[in-house]
């Protein structure tokens, strides 16, 4: 997805602790290869990055911007996360499109000039009841951002703050599947903070992988995102869904 001139301007905050979130302070995994430049710390897309293992041919990556546009970076000769498929932060500058690869697959090359990981997991099913959920994934409040949250390539990426305080204590955050019988696409984020002190508030982001919804069958449906907000009010906005293909 590609954030507007506005959001290339932000600073980012990124959550890439596996499948918890570090206190007091937000922590990512930002690749040490590339020099320190402040006018490319910033992200212009989120993508998610695909490897490809090839035995013949030799592996590679390459990023999905959305459910339609692949892009190749330079460079890309090697895994950087293994066989592990990631969401990311990129910045990245477009550059003409080198000999021998397809254009027909490939809608742009790019020279990645940075890069981070954020916390991607799949989804999860419900324990069966709402109690059931709360007890096994929390019911701490949230609020959900616009800005970055996005359903796309088979992932809902969500941005929110919350409430932390100044200890070590890790929150665990979730997104629900299968909590309403009458609509397999209304998901339910849940977040527990494991009774840490609510002293500030501050932000993350974490992608979530839709890949047990039922598969829409190349049509557009309505995703509902339900949660509960800092002030205990249950809340919902609903996003454009479509199964990925690959």
């Amino acid at each position: 997805m590609k954030l507007s001139d506005q959001l290339k301007k932000a600073q980012t905050l990124v959550l890439a602790m596996g499948a918890l979130l570090s206190l007091p302070l937000f922590q990512s995994c930002l690749d040490d290869d590339y020099d320190y430049d402040p006018s490319i710390r910033f992200p212009n897309a989120i993508v998610t990055v695909k490897p490809v293992t090839d035995a013949e041919n030799g592996n590679y990556y390459y990023f999905q911007l959305d459910d339609n546009t692949k892009l190749w970076p330079l460079d890309n000769s090697s895994l950087p996360y293994g066989d592990k498929e990631v969401r990311a932060f990129v910045n990245y500058t477009e550059v003409e499109m080198p000999a021998g690869v397809d254009p027909e697959v490939y809608s742009k090359a790019v020279q990645v000039n940075w890069r981070d990981t954020i916390l991607t997991k799949p989804a999860v099913v419900t324990k069966g009841t709402t109690e059931d959920d709360i007890e096994a994934y929390g019911d701490d409040g949230v609020e959900i951002l616009k800005d970055w949250t996005v359903v796309e390539d088979g992932y809902f990426t969500i941005h929110f703050y919350t409430r932390w305080g100044n200890t070590n204590t890790k929150h665990e955050v979730n997104l629900v599947t299968g909590t309403n019988p009458d609509d397999p696409y209304e998901v339910v984020f849940r977040h527990n903070n494991f009774d840490d002190p609510e002293y500030y508030e501050s932000d993350g982001i974490a992608a979530f992988r839709l890949s047990d919804l039922p598969d829409t069958q190349g049509k557009t449906v309505t995703m509902t995102l339900k949660w509960k907000n800092l002030a205990g009010e249950t809340k919902s906005v609903q996003f454009k869904y479509k199964t990925r293909v690959d």
